[in-house]
């Protein structure tokens, strides 16, 4: 790495021995800091494993104990998915502690407590999932812990999330090393001040890793001449035994969900049991011969922590089993491998995905250092393989390139052991589903055009101004859908921008609407059921089902449901869906999309429940949906006003005082408003295209449905890459505050505290709008080249009151 990438390690004496590096085959990282100690990359002996995360545990004891016992007995420790999973939870063996890692396995029915994106990452994003939520709902200390800390980033975001919904005092950050510079050590203690609690680091090294400027096209480069990773040679296969551990009932398999002080205290009297069962199908004769004398546990990505104890109470009972006995674990990561002593990845094996994922299922996964490759020293005689029973599925034991396949080219004997993976109960559906809502008692539109999924909250006093909000917000005080912004009342000026917005863009918005159903009904057949996104979605449902009636006589029914970016998809509206329609049935539906969120979160959500999780929108410049009326970046007029483009109805409410576990989400009908209200007129002067562009939309649905245009259909998620790079650019913590498309920058400006606005050098009269909202709130437009939207609406990063002057508008400082 120093060599051919220019890449090196600085810090303290102890850092090479816990650390080496490798190059990733990632655009969004070049380099790999591959852990010696953790489990994951390079097999390494279980005691030596466990063994770093007891000491740091015992350093997170040393620094909480003068704070009293009450501290340690209070704290909970989180992990990070999926290399920390095992480590995270070595550092709550050595505080004693309950534990919880994020996974990126959804579970059918329970609903998250929290979520949160790691942007360098393969897979990005985190879901939290307790089976008891009040395990994140306590106010001591809270101890993250992660592999590596670089930059912080991915701590922030965890931070803020959760410190909005459960504030407490302390957080403690644990890492094996700490790699971050003086500016992201800055950031860190800036956050601390601006939330108004103690955060403290704790790790075994420190130090720092120096890159070229042209790293990224020097790893590129490497990457392309080494080539593909060589085949293991042809070799008869080994024999393959399956051991029936006999787990205990009932105890989880790792911390997905929690794992408490008496979940710790079974396993730990079961472990010598479940090796002695492990040892005999290991070594059958009660004697390994030399061609077997080392063995290596194999765990699978998230699952780290069981197999670890398992490959430490096995060492412990093969005779020489503390030299013989190693541990690491197959991971998602894509990394070079060069069979070189003086390179840290030296063998790889590629194998498809065998759990059948719910956000990734194309990609392969991989196993390092399990091959011998050039050196038969490094030979491992026995592969202990542990997986839950999720992953034991035929893509791990069927075809040239399956796991269990390639284990036994490289190795004389493989053992399969699968543990049953812990599933939390669900709640339960209740006797009595909430009833939908329906207009004029609840919005303007008309009964037959939408139900509502959604708790009336009419008359609950919910609002508050946008700069308490914001600072309520980013300072982690509460979660956005908590409360509701005051609506915006448009000037005249304004009115007069939508009206001819509208005029203007009429027909397209048909064309979209037309191009959307006629491919869900080509795709789907004529049993259609449509739910919207509330509020945005729902203009665009009402629109579909309008096409849909007037062009071939259908009679969809359309449902009204709420989505909440890090708390998923109403569950009581799915469970009423399911009672009354065949979940593959339902389409959801929304305007538009941005960077990507809520199409992540709509898929997560629905991983594993029979609902399709493909979004039909009218405008997809994020390029993240298969479904769309058009990838343009251009004005729906609806994404100008508020409630009164809406029905009347507010933003969706999630606030656990109002909505019980059997409620469907809130919203407040604004009968005061209607006055202001053009939900109707917006209805009714896009259908007047429709018969005019019919000819239009079935000739795009039809290209779109053509073979040779399945690639045109394809995300690429492009917005989201370039959200990231305009964080990085402009310095911004958490991508949440870098809202792209014309309708998020709208939304930005009539809901949040505005910092500036980007917008594509020459776009025209679909920013208009944008300029007058500006202008009024005193938010700079720049504008700039190599945008892929037509403007990016930021919100102010560091917001404080004094972000805003006393008339709303944003202050701009030499910081800002």
């Amino acid at each position: 790495m120093a060599e051919r990438a220019g890449v090196t390690l600085t810090g303290s004496e102890r850092l090479p021995e816990l650390v080496g590096l490798a190059l990733r085959e990632n655009r969004k990282r070049a380099h790999l800091l591959v852990s010696t100690v953790l489990g994951k990359h390079v097999p390494q002996q279980p005691a030596v494993v466990h063994g770093a995360g007891l000491e740091l545990g015992r350093r997170v004891r040393d620094l909480l104990d003068p704070l009293g016992g009450e501290a340690v007995a209070r704290a909970v420790v989180l992990g990070y998915a999926e290399t920390a999973t095992g480590l995270g939870h070595s550092v709550a063996d050595g505080l004693d502690a309950p534990y919880l890692h994020s996974t990126r396995r959804p579970v059918p029915g329970l609903t998250p407590v929290g979520g949160f994106e790691e942007e360098h990452s393969h897979a990005t994003s985190h879901l939290l999932l307790p089976a008891d939520p009040r395990l994140l709902a306590g106010d001591g200390p809270l101890v993250l812990v992660d592999d590596e800390f670089s930059t912080g980033t991915t701590v922030l975001n965890t931070i803020r999330e959760l410190h909005a919904n459960h504030p407490r005092e302390h957080y403690v950050v644990v890492a094996l090393v700490d790699l971050r510079g003086p500016a992201d050590r800055r950031r860190l203690a800036d956050t601390a001040a601006e939330l108004g609690v103690r955060l403290d680091l704790v790790a075994l090294a420190d130090g720092g890793v120096e890159l070229p400027a042209d790293v990224l096209d020097r790893a590129e480069r490497l990457i392309a001449e080494a080539g593909p990773a060589p085949e293991p040679p042809a070799a008869p296969a080994a024999p393959l035994v399956r051991v029936d551990l006999d787990w205990p009932a009932g105890l989880p398999d790792g911390g997905r969900h929690g794992f408490t002080r008496e979940h710790r205290a079974r396993l730990e009297a079961a472990l010598p049991g479940l090796a002695e069962r492990l040892a005999a199908a290991v070594d059958p004769d009660g004697a390994v011969g030399a061609d077997r004398a080392r063995v290596l546990v194999l765990g699978f990505e998230e699952l780290m922590y069981a197999p670890l104890r398992l490959a430490d109470a096995l060492a412990e009972r093969l005779p020489g089993g503390t030299d013989r006995v190693h541990y690491s674990t197959t991971t998602r990561s894509p990394v070079l491998a060069v069979d070189d002593p003086g390179y840290a990845i030296r063998t790889r094996l590629a194998f498809p995905a065998h759990d059948d994922p719910a956000d990734d299922s194309s990609r392969e996964r991989y196993a390092y250092n399990v091959a011998p490759g050039t050196d038969p020293a490094r030979r491992f005689g026995t592969v202990v393989l542990v997986v839950d029973d999720t992953a034991d599925t035929p893509a791990l034991h069927e075809g040239e390139r399956a796991l269990l396949g390639q284990l036994r080219r490289v190795t004389d004997r493989v053992v399969l052991a699968v543990l049953p993976s812990h599933r939390p109960t669900a709640p339960a559906t209740p006797a009595a589903p909430a009833r939908p809502l329906y207009g004029p008692e609840f919005s303007s539109y008309r009964a037959d055009e939408v139900a509502w999924l959604l708790k009336d909250l009419t008359g609950v006093d919910l609002e508050a101004p946008t700069e308490e909000r914001e600072e309520a917000v980013q300072s982690g005080g509460a979660h956005y859908a908590e409360s509701l912004p005051v609506e915006y009342q448009p000037s005249p000026e304004y009115q007069e921008l939508f009206h001819q917005a509208l005029r203007v863009s009429a027909r397209r918005i048909a064309l979209a609407v037309g191009t959307v159903a006629e491919t869900l009904l080509r795709e789907r057949g004529p049993g259609l059921v449509l739910a919207s996104l509330a509020r945005a979605g729902t203009p665009v449902g009402i629109l579909i089902r309008r096409w849909l009636a007037a062009g071939h006589g259908l009679d969809a029914p359309h449902y009204a449901v709420s989505i909440v970016r890090g708390r998923g998809i109403d569950p009581a509206a799915l469970r009423y869906l399911d009672a009354h329609h065949r979940a593959a049935d339902v389409v959801f539906v929304d305007g538009w999309t941005g960077k990507g969120a809520i199409t992540r979160e709509l898929a997560e959500a629905l991983a594993g429940t029979g609902f399709d999780p493909d979004l039909a929108v009218l405008a997809d410049p994020g390029r993240c949906v298969r479904t769309f009326g058009t990838r343009d970046d251009f004005l729906i007029p609806s994404a100008c006003l508020n409630s009164t483009v809406s029905g009347l109805v507010s933003r969706t409410v999630l606030r656990s005082d109002l909505i019980g576990p059997d409620d469907f989400h809130g919203a407040k009908h604004y009968t005061e408003l209607a006055g202001a209200d053009v939900s109707g007129a917006f209805l009714d002067t896009v259908a007047d295209h429709f018969a005019d562009v019919r000819a239009e939309a079935l000739a795009a649905a039809e290209r779109f449905l053509a073979p040779e245009h399945a690639e045109e259909r394809a995300p690429d998620w492009a917005g989201w890459a370039a959200v990231e790079r305009i964080s990085a650019e402009y310095g911004i913590d958490s991508v949440n505050l870098v809202k792209p498309g014309v309708g998020e920058t709208t939304r930005v400006m009539l809901r949040r505290v505005p910092w500036r606005v980007l917008a594509r050098r020459g776009a025209g009269a679909d920013l208009d709008h944008v300029r007058l909202l500006a202008a009024q709130r005193g938010v700079p437009v720049e504008e700039v080249d190599d945008l892929p939207y037509s403007c990016v609406g930021l919100i102010h990063p560091r917001y404080t009151r004094g972000a805003t002057g006393a008339s709303g508008t944003a202050v701009l400082t030499k910081e800002s």
